[in-house]
């Protein structure tokens, strides 16, 4: 299957697993993971793309991305692995 299988070109989103899901929701989360595991990511960015992993955990959750990919950063994965509504985890 290629990505335009998936959402063709004239569609931003779709729905997954009774999750609406927005074209670029992975690749925004490995963006923002990469930020977290940077040293030399300002923490208000930090802040930031810990924000934009939680928002997109119940997308990534319904494409079932965690059941076949395992996050090897420690501090990524324990943010992945957060309860809705948990306070998130910031360092280990």
């Amino acid at each position: 299957m290629r990505a335009e299988d998936l959402l063709p070109d004239d569609l931003n989103q779709g729905q997954f697993n009774g999750t609406v899901v927005r074209k670029g929701t992975v690749g925004a989360f490995l963006i923002n993971a990469r930020m977290l595991i940077d040293p030399q990511t300002p923490e208000d960015q930090r802040t930031a793309a810990t924000q934009d992993i939680l928002q997109a955990l119940p997308a990534l959750r319904a494409l079932g991305l965690f059941e076949l990919m395992q996050v090897r950063d420690p501090l990524v994965r324990a943010l992945c692995e957060q309860e809705p509504g948990v306070p998130p985890v910031t360092q280990l």
